[in-house]
């Protein structure tokens, strides 16, 4: 298992500036991995919304 959190934190923090809470992030991965559910991330925006930009693309490429 902790192969698979290492692996998925590497993702994760592949051209990221930073982490906020990065431990906080590593319970939850794990957990993820455990029960064999898919970690949910909330983006704070719309992808089809009429007036996303460039800027949104940043993170729709994650």
């Amino acid at each position: 298992m902790e192969k698979d959190l290492d692996k998925q934190l590497e993702l994760i923090k592949r051209g990221t500036v930073e982490l906020i809470q990065l431990e906080e992030l590593k319970k939850k991965l794990g957990r993820s991995i455990k029960t064999n559910k898919p970690l949910v991330i909330k983006a704070g925006f719309d992808p089809s919304a009429p007036d996303i930009h460039l800027g949104h693309t940043v993170l729709l490429r994650k």
